[in-house]
């Protein structure tokens, strides 16, 4: 960065356009995940536009990490706030949303024509990329998330309850027990002062989003035989609700809440979530895709927005909830415990949702190893990008369908 643009003085406020225009840049070519997204919005929106400090931006980093939900979709939202107010959050969120969205809605509604050995080996090649992918991702967040013996123990702790208790009730117990160990068991550390993040939420407001998110949490499980629609949002609101430590975290989640049922096929859900790593901007527009596709309507475009809505929505109620108490609570020692606690027992939901459903239901042979091996070593010694890989794992899913079909 230039000096002279790194001196520009700070301007915080601005228009609900100028978010938009911004977001949807970043939006277009954010590719990586979440901490490569927050490492864009740093670079764009600190460093050359300076919409806000570096301490302020990371205070708020420091609070999308903590609640449960995409967190760079919640740090988007809140810069968004942050600069042109309400319209500004839904500005932000729609511009870095919709283009991911709209692209793996299109692949949803025509993935179903393709056939032969070329079209069946691409999809398998997808299936196959999963598991590079998520492996990196276990790899990445057990270094930085379990860099001792406790915090690995609780992770293997919550692969052993899982083993047992599989889904979405064995993730939020082995959440809440990763909590709890880290609050009898590790230690705290020092009171840690927060930047200034001003947001324009009143704490009438947050009790009110926190309300609204309590009430839909419980009140939608028990409306859901209404009609498919309110089940199909109970589903994806109860996933987006439970997603800590990152987006691909929502895999095992959106796995036991539409795949057990019968909604989507694994074959189905696995192809998704390879095409989504070739596409830029938040990993939680997976539930597009998985929307598009579901058996029972909605499905289509209209699924497909139910679904992405009900995601997005709980990250979000808490992000408002919590934004006017965030300072006071972050300034308690045991609540950074706590929290890695919780992201440990992430690490191993995350582990265990590697090997089934994404290993069982890809690899079925030494050669799908191979290539899923192959696509590992690329993203992870040679750097390459994500969606290169998928490329790379989609034309050698064509290969494999000719040599061994």
């Amino acid at each position: 960065m230039m000096p002279a643009e790194s001196a520009k003085p700070i301007v915080t406020e601005g228009t609900p356009a100028e978010v938009f225009g911004a977001f949807l840049k970043l939006g277009l070519t954010s590719f990586g995940g979440p901490i490569a997204h927050l490492g864009y919005f740093r670079d764009e929106l600190v460093l050359r536009r300076r919409w806000l400090s570096d301490q302020a931006y990371a205070d708020l980093v420091a609070l999308c990490q903590f609640l449960p939900g995409p967190a760079s979709s919640q740090a988007g939202f809140a810069l968004g706030m942050m600069r042109a107010g309400w319209l500004g959050a839904l500005a932000a969120f729609l511009a870095f949303t919709l283009p991911s969205a709209l692209a793996l809605t299109v692949f949803a509604m025509t993935a179903g024509a393709i056939s032969g050995p070329v079209g069946q080996g691409a999809l398998h090649g997808l299936k196959i990329v999963a598991v590079a992918i998520v492996a990196q991702a276990v790899w990445g967040m057990a270094r930085s998330l379990c860099p001792d013996r406790l915090r690995a123990s609780i992770a293997v702790g919550a692969v052993v309850l899982l083993a047992f208790l599989p889904g979405a009730v064995g993730m939020m117990g082995a959440i809440v027990m990763g909590a709890v160990a880290g609050l009898l068991l590790i230690p705290a550390g020092p009171a840690v002062t927060p930047g200034q993040v001003r947001m324009p939420v009143t704490k009438t407001q947050a009790i009110v989003a926190l309300g609204l998110f309590a009430a839909l949490l419980v009140g939608l499980p028990l409306l859901a035989g209404l009609s498919q629609g309110v089940a199909v949002m109970d589903r994806f609101y109860r996933a987006g609700a439970l997603v800590f430590g990152g987006g691909h975290v929502v895999l095992p989640l959106l796995q036991a809440e539409i795949v057990a049922p019968g909604w989507v096929s694994a074959d189905q859900f696995l192809a998704g979530y390879g095409a989504a790593q070739a596409v830029p901007g938040p990993l939680f527009t997976f539930a597009a895709y998985l929307g598009a596709v579901l058996g029972p309507a909605p499905h289509g475009i209209a699924g497909a927005a139910l679904a992405l809505i009900s995601v997005f929505l709980p990250g979000f109620l808490l992000l408002i909830g919590v934004l006017p108490f965030w300072s006071r609570f972050r300034s308690q020692p045991r609540a950074g415990a706590a929290m890695q606690g919780a992201n440990a027992a992430v690490v191993g939901i995350l582990g265990a949702a590697l090997y089934s459903p994404v290993f069982t239901s890809s690899v079925f042979g030494m050669p799908d190893f191979a290539l899923a091996l192959a696509c590992l070593i690329a993203l992870m010694m040679w750097k390459a990008p994500p969606w290169m890989v998928v490329l790379m794992a989609a034309a050698g899913g064509i290969v494999l369908a000719f040599l061994t079909g």
